[in-house]
């Protein structure tokens, strides 16, 4: 068997089947980790954006430093967001698509995570913002407590979306209960909600009743609503000597996009723009408050995204203005294409974080459960099993060598868990996995059908499909083309072979439980 058909039968078998202490000398930061939701590697003026301004996000990197190599750990919100918070890949908990309204606790309780390591370290700890990460154990029960959630995995306070701003149930929760619950007027499965209506929502008929929740929830006053809960936390625990993480976790900029009357009309590419400004200027309150309270030089700030650029109906408005998402890398949200799961990353801590800097080093979310406590020093529980390793040189400028150099990103399609190896990076499968909208104007356009609007180039796509003759696997060398315009598997059958070998193993510890988010929805 030549090399080459040993990569296909790999394929094949593939489809089947310790932080360092902080410096003593350097007192413990504050920490506020801003996670937006589904802001592409291009959105930032930072990172390249021409049609949208956004000063703030913009200070951050000049004050701090930028990443060009950071990854989310999924190309999909509710994985990404696990393995942001535990450093765990989503493929141990066999975690690969979004959770949905009736979706359990996705995290153990006894797990470590971001919150929990800091808070065993005396740091008082709030998430803000969009959770979707399951409540309670079996099927939630939204008429009860919604408990085990945030509080439990280590977070001392919780207001925000309880899942995602374009499906059900539009309502805020504070720590365990439903903002403005009744329980004379329940929550009621199967019976059509009074929540607003905006293009690309839905799920209006999966749960109605509690009527006053429901109208509590206004979509053009999210943002507004999380900035002013996250600048008053600050206020409140700035009068005391208790280091604090604060966690806030945008609604910017999935859809529906739905920014503040204000902000409408403000960006060149539409309401897409005008959210990323929203967003901008959420960022912007959090700074002020820290300088207003003398916090800035005591704080480390680090800004990201959970997951690429998604190129649904807004998206592709802002493409046809002349807005790249994901600037000029491959793919889009859901796939496994470097636009997929590339994102913005930003560091800032003044005085440890070298100002105006960047950094080409391979970074994942995964590593802040590591970095965070090297910075805090705090301690992850021995025993924990965690996938993150220590970034903290990086941040501050003063590594020797690479932290990582290897990286197993999930996208949405199991059959696409990819692997970054140096400069390589192995796909097992064909296309990206993602969405797959068949023309320009479906709701999720992605993949090589995506190639009708963006003109990408990638060889194993023609007229807007894959080659029938495209190789079973993809192999980029991300130094020489990071636009991924070319797949080398035919041309690096050992580099393939080995890379395969390794993913077999990795998709072994994938556990046998069915995956998460699918449970009935239709189940009473």
């Amino acid at each position: 068997m030549d090399s080459f058909a040993k990569l296909v039968a790999l394929s094949a078998l593939l489809l089947s089947v310790s932080s360092s202490a902080a410096d003593p000398a350097v007192p413990r930061p504050n920490i506020v980790l801003i996670n937006a939701d589904d802001l592409g590697y291009g959105d930032l003026s930072c990172y390249g954006a021409t049609k949208m301004k956004t000063p703030n996000v913009d200070r951050l990197a000049t004050e701090g430093r930028r990443f060009t190599d950071a990854h989310s750990a999924s190309a999909v919100c509710s994985p990404s967001r696990y393995g942001l918070l535990t450093g765990q890949y989503p493929l141990r908990k066999n975690f690969w698509g979004p959770t949905n309204l009736y979706q359990e606790l996705t995290i153990d309780t006894d797990q470590p995570t971001l919150a929990s390591v800091l808070k065993s370290a005396g740091y008082a700890t709030a998430i803000i913002g969009k959770w979707h990460l399951g409540f309670g154990r079996g099927r939630t029960d939204w008429n009860k407590p919604l408990a085990p959630g945030p509080l439990e995995v280590g977070f001392d306070s919780y207001f925000g979306m309880p899942t995602v701003n374009s499906g059900p149930p539009a309502v805020y929760v504070e720590n365990h209960s439903v903002v403005g619950f009744d329980p004379t007027d329940p929550f009621v499965p199967g019976q059509e909600s009074v929540t607003q209506r905006w293009p690309d929502k839905g799920g209006y008929k999966s749960i109605g009743g509690a009527r006053v929740a429901f109208e509590r929830y206004r979509e053009e006053e999210v943002g507004t609503t999380f900035a002013e809960k996250a600048v008053a936390w600050i206020e409140n625990q700035q009068a005391t000597e208790q280091p604090f993480f604060l966690y806030l976790a945008t609604t910017n900029i999935h859809h529906p996009f739905t920014p503040a009357p204000r902000f409408v009309g403000t960006s060149e590419c539409g309401r897409y723009g005008d959210f990323v400004h929203e967003l901008d200027w959420m960022v912007g309150e959090l700074l002020a408050a820290l300088d207003r309270y003398n916090l800035t030089d005591k704080t480390l700030v680090v800004f990201t995204s959970d997951n690429g650029g998604m190129l649904n109906r807004a998206g592709q408005q802002a493409w046809k203005r002349g807005h790249r998402l994901n600037g000029n890398l491959l793919g889009f949200k859901f796939g496994a294409w470097e636009g997929g799961h590339r994102v913005p990353f930003i560091v800032r801590w003044p005085g440890q974080v070298p100002a105006g800097s960047v950094s080409t080093a391979l970074v994942s979310q995964i590593d802040l459960i590591t970095t965070f406590a090297a910075a805090a020093g705090a301690v992850v529980p021995s025993g924990a099993v965690i996938d993150g390793v220590n970034q903290l040189a990086e941040f501050t400028g003063t590594a020797r060598s690479p932290a990582r150099t290897e990286l197993v990103i999930s996208p949405n399609s199991p059959r696409h868990l990819s692997l970054r190896q140096g400069h390589w990076m192995l796909i097992p499968a064909k296309d990206e996995g993602g969405f797959q909208g068949k023309r320009v104007g479906d709701h999720l356009l992605g993949g090589a059908a995506a190639q009708q609007l963006t003109g990408l180039v990638n060889s194993d796509v023609i007229n807007s499909q894959i080659r029938p003759d495209a190789p079973p696997v993809q192999l980029y060398d991300l130094a020489a083309d990071p636009r991924q315009t070319t797949n080398l598997a035919a041309q690096q059958p050992e580099v393939v072979e080995r890379m395969l070998a390794e993913l077999v193993a990795w998709r072994k510890q994938i556990p046998a439980s069915p995956r998460l988010g699918w449970i009935n929805l239709r189940q009473k």
